[in-house]
C-alpha cells in the first residue's frame, strides 16, 4: 500500500499539468503562472543551497547516528574535527 502511495505522489504533478493542458485552450501557460513557476524554482534552490550550507558535515566529520542511552535518545550529530 505504501508504495502505491509513493507512485501516486509521483504521478500526481504529471496527472495535474495533463489536466490543466486539456483545459487550457489558449495554448500555453500565462504570464503569471510562468513568473510564479520560476520564483518557486529559485525559492527551492535557494533553499537547498542553503541546508546544504548549514545541515552538512564538514570536512574530516563523521555522523554519529542516535542512539538508546539509559532509556532516552540521543541525537545523532557530528564528531570530528
Amino acid at each position: 500500500m505504501l508504495r502505491f502511495a509513493e507512485i501516486l505522489l509521483l504521478l500526481a504533478p504529471f496527472a495535474a499539468y495533463a489536466a490543466w493542458r486539456m483545459m487550457d485552450t489558449r495554448g500555453g501557460p500565462s504570464m503569471p503562472v510562468l513568473l510564479g513557476a520560476a520564483i518557486a524554482f529559485a525559492l527551492l534552490i535557494a533553499v537547498l543551497l542553503w541546508t546544504i550550507g548549514t545541515e552538512g558535515l564538514h570536512r574530516g566529520q563523521e555522523y554519529v547516528p542516535a542512539r538508546l542511552e539509559n532509556g532516552r535518545i540521543v541525537p545523532g550529530h557530528a564528531a570530528g574535527q
